[in-house]
């Protein structure tokens, strides 16, 4: 258990030097790019007299360092900046709401996806050969094969406009009618991927000697299945889905501008082109910090699944 302990720590303890090595680059890579959010701001009504007095105001007329240290310094007081595009409102007032509802479709189109291609993954490979094994997958691959932009306008006007069973655009909540085709439209095409390669672990776990042994036992084909093929097969989609996790945070633009998600996703594109520097800041760390806590999670995981991983011990 100590052992364990420490190597959570030791993993924790770069996790700080990660994020001050992300936010440098970001932050050159922003100041250093075409355009600012003055001139994004102003726009048509762009006058170098009031450009040079707003650029004053938010420091970016100081030395780069001077405005790195200044925005590091507000964010190890907790304070991400200030937004440009909603003036007078800071970054976390904007972002973790909109994050929380992105986080939201996107769990609920994650558990569909995994839900639904994992299991059907296992009864692909278990009927191997036979005619189900090929269709059962590639029905599926009709959803991946077709863009977010085509498919969500059609299922709105199949199930809204014609049929009225569902609203046509809207967010009210995880547990509201509004949920279901965004979350149908970001689950369905990554079905087939999850469960070709979970066909694939399946079919590499039936040949294996244990699963010999058990049958020479007489347990039953579903025992065999669901206790010894189904939590080896496992193992490697704990990274996709660990990985899969950190997408939640990210958004889906089309889906969220196509439905009138008030999500992440719409307004990560939008302060890219603004240039809302404090944004994109915030954002990029946040992503950053969940890719490596989820990293942390799926090591951990492993070792839960199967008990032969031993973290944290000398080798």
């Amino acid at each position: 258990m100590n052992g364990l302990l420490i190597y959570v720590l030791r993993r924790l303890f770069w996790l700080p030097v990660i994020l001050l090595i992300v936010s440098i680059v970001t932050f050159a890579l922003g100041r250093f790019g075409p355009g600012d959010p003055v001139t994004a701001r102003l726009g048509d009504r762009y006058d170098p007299e009031v450009a040079a007095r707003i650029r004053h105001e938010l420091g970016y007329d100081q030395p780069l360092y001077v405005q790195y240290l200044r925005w590091l310094g507000g964010v190890l007081r907790g304070d991400l900046g200030e937004t440009t595009q909603y003036q007078g409102y800071d970054v976390a007032e904007v972002i973790f709401p909109k994050i929380w509802v992105s986080a939201q479709l996107g769990l609920v189109a994650l558990l569909l996806t995994f839900g639904l291609g994992i299991p059907l993954g296992i009864w692909s490979a278990v009927n191997q050969g036979r005619w189900l094994d090929p269709f059962s997958i590639n029905s599926f691959i009709f959803f991946q094969s077709m863009p977010v932009i085509i498919t969500l306008p059609v299922l709105q006007w199949i199930f809204a406009v014609r049929l009225g069973w569902l609203p046509a655009a809207g967010w009210d909540g995880v547990l509201d009618r509004h949920i279901v085709l965004p979350a149908l439209v970001l689950s369905l095409p990554g079905v087939a991927s999850v469960a070709r390669l979970m066909r694939a672990n399946t079919l590499e776990a039936l040949h294996e000697d244990y699963v010999r042994t058990a049958r020479a036992k007489g347990l039953r084909e579903f025992t065999v299945v669901s206790r010894h093929v189904a939590r080896n097969a496992m193992l490697p989609m704990v990274t996709v889905v660990g990985l899969s996790m950190v997408t939640l945070l990210e958004g889906a633009f089309f889906t969220e501008s196509l439905y009138g998600i008030p999500g992440i996703g719409q307004f990560a594109v939008k302060s890219i082109g603004a240039r809302d520097y404090d944004v994109f800041m915030a954002l990029t760390l946040i992503l950053a910090a969940a890719f490596v806590i989820a990293n942390l999670a799926i090591d951990l995981a492993y070792a839960f699944i199967d008990p032969r991983i031993r973290l944290g011990e000398e080798r």
